[in-house]
């Protein structure tokens, strides 16, 4: 049996704004509006990665708190070919860098926080 990644799915407080975010400062593209379950939500294309949003479903109750580190989830990852001008970019933006560029092993690693305190790794290869 061959396993391939094939999404991430993400739960946001606010399907708009986690959409615009991911479109506007990453690249992703909207790929469908859909339903997931009773829940609305939609799908976006990273260069390739699919990313799935949808908002909790009237039955739900969020308690996880995105804001400190919790079993299961961590961070998603970005490749880029220039870390500094990403940096830049998102910062700009007024993007929350988190952890500024720094070394680490083989890649040049900065993390920062969108929508729901999604952490994301901004990574170029070194």
């Amino acid at each position: 049996m061959i396993y391939q990644f094939h999404h991430v799915h993400l739960l946001c407080s606010d399907l708009q704004n986690s959409i615009d975010f991911f479109t506007e400062n990453l690249g992703a593209a909207v790929v469908e509006y859909k339903k997931f379950g009773a829940a609305d939500g939609a799908t976006l294309d990273l260069n390739g990665t699919m990313i799935n949003f949808r908002v909790a479903a009237d039955n739900e109750k969020v308690t996880a708190d995105t804001s400190t580190p919790a079993y299961g989830y961590h961070h998603i990852a970005v490749k880029v070919e220039d870390i500094d001008a990403a940096h830049k970019e998102l910062s700009d933006k007024g993007v929350a860098c988190i952890k500024s560029p720094v070394d680490a092993g083989n890649n040049r690693i900065a993390f920062f926080k969108g929508p729901d305190d999604i952490v994301f790794e901004v990574l170029q290869p070194i």
